[in-house]
């Protein structure tokens, strides 16, 4: 019998809520389908899924998304992660129409100390955009900031040169153009 039970399956089959049976404790299920073959077009190389485990493993922040437990098979990976179910900061303020300079403040401020831990332990995102920015909560008056989606983040070694051209289309910058 698994330790965990699926609850309340929302948005897409990628990520789901589950519910751990010995404590009543929600995390957020991410399901990754491995490639068959490397000729394959459907799912993830197993090397990219296992460096996105390695870098949510070293990067423990109260900014970041928490790694709790992986679980694998040949066909896919299921990270158990914190579950994050405030929405996405830019729906945040969308909805309230009218943020404070403090809230901006507060908000700018957690963002970057998560990117900052980030980039002390030399890994980059490579995906931050505002789909990937969440609320911890849609309860609390003052919720925090949690970055999330380290499927693209890269963990950099000394003199290493780095080029990609993967990343979101739409948050491409102009200086990384000539990359697509």
């Amino acid at each position: 019998r698994p330790a965990f039970r699926e609850r309340n399956v929302s948005g897409g089959n990628e990520v789901r809520r589950v519910c751990e049976r010995a404590s009543g404790t929600c995390w957020a299920a991410k399901f990754l389908k491995i490639r068959k073959s490397a000729c394959s077009r459907l799912g993830l190389e197993r090397s990219g899924v296992e460096q996105e485990v390695e870098i949510l493993q070293a990067i423990q922040h109260p900014n970041i998304v928490t790694l709790k437990d992986v679980f694998e098979s040949r066909a896919e990976v299921v990270l158990i992660l914190e579950l994050v179910s405030g929405g996405e900061l830019f729906d945040f303020i969308a909805e309230k129409e009218n943020l404070l300079e403090s809230e901006a403040i507060e908000f700018m401020k957690q963002i970057l100390e998560g990117l900052g831990f980030m980039h002390s332990k030399n890994i980059a995102h490579f995906d931050l955009k505002p789909e990937n920015i969440m609320l911890s909560d849609k309860v609390s008056p003052h919720p925090d900031i949690k970055l999330i989606d380290f499927g693209l983040a890269h963990r950099f070694h000394q003199g290493e040169e780095y080029r990609s051209t993967s990343g979101t289309p739409q948050y491409i910058g102009e200086e990384d153009e000539s990359f697509t």
